[in-house]
């Protein structure tokens, strides 16, 4: 299985979309870039998890 994102990459691109003001929501996500999600859920158990890893809360 070939994963797009590395977790650095997955953790940047959670962190750039954060602060362009896009929408977080898995949905939203999941439909405007679904190799971001395929990689978040690799590393990450859920994609709440990668969002809170991403930028810094627990």
């Amino acid at each position: 299985m070939d994963i797009p994102f590395s977790v650095d990459e997955v953790a940047a691109k959670i962190r750039q979309m954060t602060e362009n003001g896009q929408p977080l929501g898995k949905k939203k996500v999941k439909q405007a870039d679904p190799d971001l999600m395929q990689s978040a859920l690799y590393y990450y158990p859920s994609w709440e998890h990668a969002v809170r890893q991403s930028v810094g809360g627990k």
